[in-house]
């Protein structure tokens, strides 16, 4: 049974449950039946306050991209699946001194990509340069766990921007549980510290269009029109992908023990406040740490890049860092809750009081990038939004699988949509665009599409669209 809403809301009663769907008519149109059984599955775990799909939702393992989960803390449950395998993993922006007059010409932006590449490690095996900082301190602190050079605004009165304008600098949480993480865990995640992983990581840089209707917004955060940007999308690496696998394991043994399942073996949990559920909601905090810190590092090692391309005096504050891969203690309607979001964006409004300081009186900045040869976008939340928990998309969303996408695709397609080739060229940073096929824009709804149904839903408003120039992915 479905109800309409209207404004891009629908309402689906499910077997087990009820579905919220935040999506225009041709978006939903293209949903897949097995996100809905995928749904069916989450709503077979107890006490389910609220369950959504934003429009970018797709098939994932265990539980959809694009799901918000809702439990009360007092009797509810965690679960991994809900939270993804990438713990943490989210999207940093920064504002450059830059114009899109400076990045004019294939050659610029590639010298640019090529300076940059010296500073961040982008290849999957590769180890982090930053061999002073401890990890330790990391999986603790977050950010505040890095030494003053990576971090020198943090120890001066007049400007805190690396602490402040992030959804979370650091993360606070039972560390005597970071005991019970192997010692080959350590190794391999203090390697990868700084550097961006494969898939759909990237560093790009954007030229700014801001939106009028939202242009004093944008001014505000000190955009303006032909700015040049950098986005960042990267997580936990190997620190978060242990416990996807490790911990899962322990769910299903407990499960097991309880004598509880879903139809789907790869959809875990266990009340909150079970064994199972208590370490990992600790660790995941630890996993989030990583996370904030290693975007944070990325962006000092292309920072590193700006200089050598652009002058020593070449600058680049944060506009904001936030995540789409976790479970967030929050509250909501005067009462904790535990907050899922797997491929969602938390997009709170102007004056809502879990906004970051500096956003207090606009609202905070929500980044939502599109593919490689479209468009990403900057967000703000809209008060309605709190029908969805101020949850958003967090990208374009799958449109087809990896596979499927190397099976369908062109690598002609594929470079006609990056206009190789023209003086519009977005450059990339690989030798072939064949060994990230299965990163093309043919891989991802239409972005457009996601964003309209966004705004019709009233859950955020554009404040500015990033048009892509130079990308830098990782394999």
């Amino acid at each position: 049974m479905l109800k309409d809403h209207g404004n891009n809301h629908r309402e689906l009663e499910l077997t087990h449950g009820n579905l919220h769907v935040f999506a225009n008519d041709e978006v939903f149109a293209q949903l897949d039946q097995k996100v809905f059984q995928m749904a069916d599955n989450n709503l077979q775990i107890p006490r389910s306050l609220h369950m959504s799909y934003t429009p970018d939702a797709h098939v994932g393992i265990g539980t959809c991209i694009g799901t918000t989960a809702v439990w009360g803390m007092k009797d509810g449950f965690v679960s991994p699946s809900i939270v993804g395998s990438d713990i943490g993993c989210g999207m940093r922006l920064h504002l450059t001194g830059l114009r899109e007059e400076d990045l004019r010409g294939r050659q610029v932006r590639r010298e640019l990509v090529q300076a940059v590449e010296k500073f961040v490690p982008v290849n999957e095996r590769s180890t982090s340069r930053y061999s002073d900082i401890r990890l330790e301190n990391v999986v603790k602190e977050g950010i505040k766990g890095l030494p003053q050079k990576y971090v020198p605004d943090a120890y001066t009165p007049r400007s805190t921007r690396s602490l402040t304008h992030v959804e979370t600098a650091r993360f606070k949480y039972d560390t005597d549980f970071l005991g019970e993480i192997p010692d080959k865990v350590w190794g391999r995640a203090w390697g990868q510290l700084g550097t961006l992983g494969g898939g759909n990581h990237f560093i790009e840089f954007q030229r700014v269009e801001i939106s009028e209707q939202k242009r004093d917004v944008a001014e505000a955060w000190g955009l303006f029109d032909g700015q040049i940007v950098v986005m960042i999308h990267s997580g936990s690496r190997a620190w978060g992908g242990m416990m996807g696998a490790r911990y899962i394991k322990d769910f299903k043994r407990a499960m097991q023990k309880w004598g509880v399942g879903t139809p789907d073996p790869n959809l875990v949990y266990a009340p909150i406040d079970s064994d199972e559920g208590h370490r990992y909601i600790n660790l995941m905090y630890s996993a989030l740490n990583f996370a904030v810190a290693n975007r944070h590092m990325i962006a000092y090692g292309v920072l590193q890049g700006l200089k050598e391309f652009a002058g020593n005096d070449a600058e680049m504050p944060v506009l904001y860092d936030l995540m789409h891969n976790y479970a967030l203690k929050e509250v909501h309607r005067n009462q904790p809750m535990l907050v899922h979001r797997k491929g969602t964006t938390r997009a709170l409004p102007p004056g809502h009081f879990m906004n970051a300081a500096p956003y207090r009186k606009t609202g905070h900045p929500a980044l939502i990038p599109g593919s490689m040869g479209t468009a990403s976008y900057i967000m703000v939340g809209e008060k309605a939004g709190e029908k969805n928990f101020h949850s958003i998309c967090h990208g374009a969303g799958r449109l087809r699988s990896r596979r499927a996408t190397k099976e369908l695709v062109t690598v002609d397609a594929f470079s006609r949509s990056m206009k190789v080739g023209t003086d519009e060229e977005i450059v990339v940073n690989q030798n072939t665009l064949e060994s990230i096929l299965d990163e093309s824009p043919q891989a991802y709804k239409d972005v457009d599409q996601i964003i309209d149904s966004v705004e019709g839903a009233g859950l955020a408003k554009v404040v500015a669209r990033c048009k892509p120039l130079a990308v830098i992915k990782g394999v």
